[in-house]
Order: C-alpha cells, then sequence, then structure tokens
C-alpha cells in the first residue's frame, strides 16, 4: 500500500539485519504496522500487526480475507467519501482516504498526475494491484486495532517499531516520543528485542543498519535528504 513512511524500498534491507532474530522467536510483532509494507514480507508463522488507526487495520483486513479493491475513484467521489465517513464500511474509508491521496497521507489532498507519456494516472487501480501483492503475506498475520502503549511483550518476542518519525510531517494519531522510548525499554526489560525506524534514537539505543534516503511528505516542500536508520534495544 502506498503510505506515508512506507517501508517497502527498504523492507528487504531491514529484514535482512533482523533475520537472526526473527528466525528464533515466538512471536513477531509491529504495533505500528501502517500499511503493511514490511510485515507482509516477514516470513513467520505467528505474527501480529496493530496500528491505532482503525481504518487502515480494516483495510488491510479486507484485503487479507477478499483480496477485491476498487478499479477507479473519482475526485467526487473522494471528496463525498471523506465528508461522510459513517456512511462507508471503514475498509472503503481506508482505501479511498489512504491509497487515493497524495503520498498516502490519510485524505491528504486528492491524487492525481500523469505518467511518463502524459497520461493520466489511475491511482486507486494502481493501489488495487499493489493490494493484490500483499495477500499472501498479510493473510499469515493477525491485524488488530490497538495503540502502541497498551500494549506488552516479554521474552521470545521480536517487536519492530515504525512510528511516525520524530520532526516530520505531525499525523493525525501522534506520539509522546519520551514515553515512546520508554515503553521499548520497558519491553527490553521484560525480554523482548526491540528494533525501531527512524532517522535518530536516544544513545542507548543501537544503530544497526542505515541508509542514505530522499524523502517528502507534502507537494510543496520538496525532496529532503535523511540517513533512514534501524536502531536496537
Amino acid at each position: 500500500m502506498n503510505y506515508v513512511g512506507s517501508k517497502n524500498r527498504h523492507a528487504k534491507d531491514i529484514i535482512s539485519v533482523m533475520q537472526k532474530d526473527i528466525d528464533i522467536c515466538h512471536k513477531y510483532v509491529e504495533p505500528f504496522v501502517g500499511g503493511g509494507n514490511l510485515f507482509d514480507k516477514v516470513n513467520h508463522d505467528n505474527k501480529y500487526g496493530y496500528d491505532i488507526n482503525k481504518y487502515v487495520i480494516a483495510l488491510l483486513k479486507s484485503v487479507r480475507d477478499y483480496g477485491d479493491w476498487f478499479r477507479d475513484v473519482t475526485e467526487e467521489d473522494y471528496k463525498h467519501v471523506r465528508e461522510n465517513k459513517d456512511s462507508y464500511s471503514d475498509a472503503i474509508v481506508g482505501f479511498v482516504g489512504f491509497c487515493c491521496s497524495y503520498s498516502g497521507k490519510f485524505f491528504g489532498g486528492f491524487a492525481r498526475g500523469n505518467d511518463s507519456k502524459g497520461i493520466p494516472r489511475n491511482y486507486a487501480l494502481e493501489s488495487k494491484r499493489n493490494l493484490e501483492k500483499q495477500i499472501s503475506g498479510l493473510s499469515k498475520g493477525e491485524l488488530q486495532v490497538a495503540s502502541y502503549d497498551t500494549l506488552s511483550f516479554g521474552k521470545g518476542v521480536v517487536i519492530y517499531c515504525d512510528p511516525p518519525y520524530k520532526g516530520t510531517t505531525k499525523y493525525k494519531d501522534g506520539i509522546n516520543y519520551d514515553e515512546f522510548y520508554n515503553w521499548c525499554r520497558k519491553q527490553r526489560e521484560r525480554g523482548a528485542v526491540v528494533y525501531v525506524s527512524e532517522y535518530n534514537m536516544p544513545d542507548d539505543f543501537d544503530c544497526v543498519w542505515g541508509k542514505g534516503v530522499n524523502s517528502s511528505l507534502t507537494k510543496n516542500t520538496g525532496s529532503k535528504k535523511n540517513t533512514e536508520r534501524l536502531f536496537k534495544l
């Protein structure tokens, strides 16, 4: 799924770093599953994805269970769903709100543009095809609505966190970063292995992988250079 902060392009590298721990854990967990773009690629028989956004979880569940989606969403459709969310299923709101918005930011503006041949792009159809690629990987996992700070894990669990990055575009469901760091520490104290994707973390989190990236979360800010990093606690 096209989604703000998607790890799709880095999933292979990140998973390869975590693989030695994934191989011996009895449970793999993502408290910020987002678009499921890394979750769907993790090969484990006991994996759980959580997110505080009920619409993204509903969308991922519908993909996992049904695998069929719209081929076209007009700007009028987009506006109607945005303004009448209660008239639609959470899964449909999730599809339109994330997959048909600029950069996949939830109702952050109707996505429009042309392909390399100057032909208007059909973002709904593109998203449908991308979601279909995730069906197999999502079918192996459990998906639930939950805030990370309501969850607790212990020995034998690998936790991969991909929270909203500190200092970047604000999300509707923001977090207190000091509280998040302490939550990670508590999980480690209980015996879990904790990985976090971020640009920077406190000194007690060890950087185990990094790669330079260009990122832009809005149409107006342009591209910004950062180093995508994976930290382990």
